[in-house]
């Protein structure tokens, strides 16, 4: 890989905020989602995941050097991982998911202003909520970023795999079993006690 440093412009000195600025600011300049329907899209697929993948080194790199052993060594390789189609502005959402840190990603959606509550917003609410085990509340805002984004298959997924799981909660409490439940038995034992006298 080249170095991550040049790939967005900034000083192996810079400062985690100058790193991510940098960042935000390739991000928006190359997401895919600018060139759709351009000859050059293949490109600026490219260029993202270029940008994506430098971006996680430097992550890694410094957490590597506050953290020793901790998760700066693991990378983040999950369903939740900094695709192109994400928005930039929550990929360090993205980024605490991945790497356990529901509370931090949560707090970040919680404070997240009104205007800035997309689908990317309602998707990533519904990953903490399923790594908290809402998975109702999940399912309801899956299926929101879904309606928002119907063409985002990272969204249709989660979504999908959310309704398999509801349809095992939903099962009624009380299944016949051959055809008889507890009103079917106190009912024969009536028939039977009244045949008897």
């Amino acid at each position: 890989m080249k170095d991550p440093y040049r790939i967005l412009g900034v000083s192996p000195n810079a400062t985690n905020e100058e790193v991510k600025n940098a960042y935000r600011e390739l991000a928006k300049k190359y997401h895919p989602d600018n060139y759709a329907n351009s000859p050059i899209a293949d490109v600026a697929e490219e260029k993202m995941k270029e940008i994506n993948d430098a971006y996680d080194e430097i992550l890694k790199m410094r957490a590597g050097k506050s953290e020793g052993a901790g998760y700066g060594n693991t990378g983040y390789q999950s369903s939740y991982s900094g695709s192109a189609s994400g928005d930039p502005y929550f990929y360090e959402v993205r980024q605490n998911i991945n790497n356990g840190r529901i509370k931090e990603a949560e707090a970040f959606l919680n404070n997240t202003p009104t205007e800035r509550r997309n689908s990317e917003w309602c998707f990533l609410t519904a990953c903490v909520l399923t790594k908290k085990g809402y998975y109702f509340d999940a399912l309801r805002l899956a299926d929101t970023a879904c309606n928002m984004a119907p063409d985002n298959r990272e969204y249709a997924a989660l979504r999908d795999n959310l309704r398999r799981q509801s349809n095992g909660y939903s099962r009624p409490a009380q299944q016949n079993v051959a055809g008889c439940n507890m009103c079917d038995c106190c009912t024969a034992l009536i028939c039977l006690d009244c045949m008897c006298r």
